[in-house]
């Protein structure tokens, strides 16, 4: 059986009469020339995703039959913050992390950040996380946040978390991360901008109980970084499957 094509519908909306409107249904009827009584995949990003009918195709609406439903364990453990930048890798940054399954981003404003952050998540960041769930088949989309002000803000923001790291050139040679702490539940890493933490943010990071860690000898850019994590992160969860 060929792969089926995959359409997002938002949580609220995962209710019979099940219906696309807008780009999605566009997408399934004019992009793809999906027929009546064609099977499609849909999923909310919530962790459902189910094998639907398709009943009904007008010019903005695509009617709908579910056939069957699945509910996804949330196995997600990492979510990952990252100092502000002006980087045209932010993009390629959200599509990984759907591939390799993390549970949030958090974009927050740092000392040696280029630009400020937006007070809101943009309508285009979950786009694009939407794209790259429907290309991989994760049913989760990761939690998205931003956090404006100083690093004060995210400190509180973040203290919800009970396994806090702080990823730190700085850090001493033997403080090389351990790996398994990416794949504890309920766990934050935190990855500074280009211009990397001050002294004073490692310090107030270290105070509130983030762990200071090293990945390796290299000075890494930081969508380098980013995506080291994200890669561990998915293979000591992969290890736990």
């Amino acid at each position: 059986m060929s792969r089926l094509n995959s359409f997002y519908i938002p949580s609220e909306q995962w209710i019979a009469p099940f219906s696309l409107e807008g780009g999605e249904a566009k997408h399934l009827g004019k992009v793809l020339r999906t027929r009546v009584g064609d099977t499609v995949r849909l999923f909310d990003g919530k962790g459902r995703d189910g094998l639907f009918s398709v009943s009904e195709i007008s010019r903005n609406k695509v009617q709908l039959e579910l056939l069957e439903e699945t509910v996804h364990e949330d196995s997600r453990a990492l979510t990952l913050a990252i100092g502000w930048n002006k980087s045209s890798r932010r993009s390629w940054v959200l599509e990984k992390a759907v591939e390799l399954e993390a549970h949030g981003l958090i974009f927050f404003q740092s000392e040696f950040s280029q630009g400020k952050v937006p007070a809101e998540v943009k309508d285009s960041w979950h786009d694009k996380l939407v794209a790259a769930a429907k290309q991989c088949g994760n049913p989760w989309l990761p939690e998205l946040e931003t956090v404006s002000g100083t690093i004060e803000n995210f400190l509180k923001a973040s203290a919800k978390y009970t396994n806090k790291l702080i990823l730190w050139e700085k850090a001493d040679g033997e403080s090389l991360i351990d790996t398994d702490l990416f794949a504890k539940e309920s766990t934050i890493a935190v990855i500074g901008p280009e211009g990397g933490f001050s002294a004073r943010e490692a310090e107030l990071f270290i105070a509130e109980g983030f762990q200071p860690c090293s990945l390796g000898n290299s000075i890494l850019r930081w969508e380098t970084a980013a995506l080291l994590c994200l890669g561990t992160a998915y293979l000591e969860k992969q290890k736990k499957v």
